[in-house]
């Protein structure tokens, strides 16, 4: 706004557009509202409960300019998940969507420290909205520091355990400055939307701060789907999509139905991204899929590739800023092509919040990060599985998502998943979860037919000996798939 591009278009939705000008303005008044009304005092945490609006966007950045520690919630977590995020950070205000109050007014009555909570989105009284009036457009910021914490971004990880991981104002500004910069080129004409929540840090990077870093725009969609996606960025001329592989793997069937023809880039991370997926969103678009890995601790992606430098099979090289290596059990660096512990260093790293396990999350300044992987001659890391995931078979070791690759190239699978499940004989057997697509009844046969396809394509050892057909996989708010849930059985 100060060097004259206030009116260009900051984030876009159906009901209209926001300017850089008009989003300033909004997250100063939300600004004055925290300071002169909430009486909040740098540092003290807010909560943000929203689907992916520009009201949850400019409660975001008016916190920050409050100097409040921003903790952005997913909408569809329930009472009782809320209560553990309000009681491990203390928090003492949330800005909610009106639509969504239920659950947190339910976790507040649990709550020791959540003293107020004020709805957005409405005109009710004592609302944000009636707050926000007469109050002037102008703020001062409050002056962070650099290694200030910005925000707390909550993951449930693997086990169901809310982890809250802390970002310095820097590290907010190390994510928009390493992977949009090195892998998408960001330009200020860019168009972004996607799929992840903004409480997730792959959309927060992906919706919110990647494109306002660089003067672009973003289009919100609050519940996104493959077909409503789609036709978001027809309709839009969206350049840049941010989604998990399992939306890409579903809109490549349905992308003949559109004009995608102002899409550039193309974004998948959250997890693994099968080369099949990759292979049939090619086909269809004729656009490479950038994978990316990453994760909360990390606050944003740190390994990738351009579309000029994809490798099958691998998921890309190291950003510029950060490096990796694969370590063994004790930290010793591994030589190239052995599977061990991924390790990254760079401009961000994990700081959990009040948590053991951060002494096993950092070790000699590297973040381990849970994931089994191998590095190649060229540098390119290539995903195996995560370390808790290696399923152990009669002593050889399976990674699912290589059985899950597989699987997936069959013409009746529309997804899968694969983890190990216990086996008196061999420890453990691999067990396949299919969802079959339309036209492909259950059968006996079909099971026979998917363990040969396997074992025909991967070592006849790693087939999956039980196969158990599945409506829908179980997929958490950031469509990522607990997998956790899977090995108790779905039955």
């Amino acid at each position: 706004v100060a060097t004259g591009h206030g009116e260009r278009v900051a984030l876009r939705t159906r009901d209209g557009e926001c300017t850089y000008r008009q989003l300033l303005a909004r997250a100063n008044r939300i600004a004055r509202v925290l300071c002169e009304e909430l009486h909040l005092q740098p540092g003290n945490r807010v909560l943000l409960r929203g689907a992916n609006h520009p009201m949850l966007v400019a409660c975001w950045l008016g916190a920050l300019k409050a100097g409040c520690i921003v903790v952005t919630t997913m909408p569809l977590l329930r009472a009782r998940e809320l209560r553990r995020i309000i009681d491990k950070a203390k928090i003492s205000v949330a800005l909610c969507d009106h639509r969504l109050r239920e659950e947190l007014d339910l976790a507040r009555h649990e709550s020791a420290s959540l003293k107020q909570i004020v709805s957005f989105n409405t005109d009710v009284p004592g609302s944000l909205e009636t707050l926000l009036d007469g109050k002037p457009d102008d703020f001062t910021n409050v002056d962070t520091a650099a290694d200030d914490v910005a925000l707390i971004a909550f993951t449930s990880g693997t086990t169901g355990e809310p982890k809250g991981t802390m970002h310095f104002h820097r590290d907010v500004m190390a994510m928009c400055d390493c992977f949009p910069r090195s892998i998408l080129q960001t330009a200020s004409t860019d168009i972004f939307c996607g799929t992840p929540p903004l409480a997730f840090t792959f959309g927060l990077g992906g919706l919110l701060c990647f494109p306002l870093r660089h003067g672009a725009s973003s289009v919100l969609v609050e519940r996104p789907e493959p077909e409503s996606l789609l036709q978001t960025i027809e309709d839009f001329h969206v350049t840049t999509c941010f989604a998990v592989p399992s939306f890409w793997r579903q809109m490549a069937g349905l992308a003949k139905n559109y004009d995608l023809s102002s899409l550039k880039k193309c974004v998948s991370a959250g997890e693994p991204l099968p080369e099949a997926t990759r292979r049939l969103w090619k086909a269809a678009t004729g656009i490479e899929l950038i994978d990316g890995l990453g994760s909360s601790e990390m606050l944003h992606i740190f390994v990738s590739h351009t579309p000029e430098t994809v490798r099958s099979g691998a998921i890309g090289r190291a950003i510029p800023g950060y490096r990796v290596r694969v370590i063994d059990q004790d930290g010793y660096p591994l030589p190239p092509g052995a599977v061990g512990r991924l390790a990254v260093k760079g401009p961000t790293g994990c700081r959990y919040l009040a948590d053991a396990r951060q002494r096993t999350y950092v070790a000699n300044g590297w973040n381990i990060t849970g994931d089994a992987c191998s590095i190649d001659a060229n540098g390119y890391v290539h995903y195996h599985a995560r370390n808790d995931d290696i399923i152990v078979s009669s002593g050889y070791k399976i990674a699912g998502p290589e059985v899950e690759d597989i699987l997936l190239g069959h013409p009746a699978v529309l997804e899968c998943a694969v983890v190990g499940v216990p086996d008196e004989q061999r420890g453990q057997i691999v067990k396949a979860f299919v969802v079959l697509r339309h036209g492909h009844p259950p059968s006996t046969l079909l099971i026979k037919e998917l363990q040969q396809f396997a074992k025909r394509g991967i070592a006849p050892y790693k087939y999956p000996r039980a196969v158990e057909f599945v409506a829908a996989l179980p997929r958490s708010e950031t469509s990522k798939l607990p997998r956790f849930r899977l090995r108790g059985g779905m039955s």
